[in-house]
């Protein structure tokens, strides 16, 4: 693929999607982000819960940071419904060479294009992993 801008994390991100008991696909976003810019990234995961939540057809949905369970890593989140606590998406957010990229993966029935083309229009820098 000529415009993967990480070719490495493209590869463990495709490697996240397979197999699993649901299909998945998903988006790396590449920011400009450091590791001090804490509240940015929050505001930045937010609008991505908004964006791939209404392309995904899942309706209202809140961020999940699992705080309170083992099974999280640190800086991993999920999206998930208002109504009944579905799977959305989920989220690892990577400092590499010094700024974050935000891996997100997501059912598989989402629109792929749109939400690329959403997270594009924000100004941001995303790789689609189908």
């Amino acid at each position: 693929m000529s415009d993967v801008l990480d070719e490495d994390l493209y590869q463990r991100t495709k490697a996240f999607l397979e197999p699993g008991d649901i299909d998945l696909a998903g988006v790396i976003v590449h920011t400009d982000l450091t590791g001090t810019e804490d509240l940015e990234m929050h505001e930045l995961t937010v609008e991505l819960n908004d964006v791939i939540a209404e392309h995904a057809d899942k309706g209202e949905s809140y961020i999940y940071a699992g705080n309170d369970d083992p099974n999280f890593a640190s800086n991993q989140f999920q999206g998930l419904t208002l109504e009944g606590d579905e799977f959305v998406w989920e989220c690892q957010q990577l400092l590499r060479e010094g700024t974050f990229d935000l891996v997100f993966y997501y059912e598989a029935t989402a629109d792929q294009a749109a939400i690329v083309e959403a997270i594009e229009g924000m100004g941001h820098r995303a790789t689609p992993v189908p």
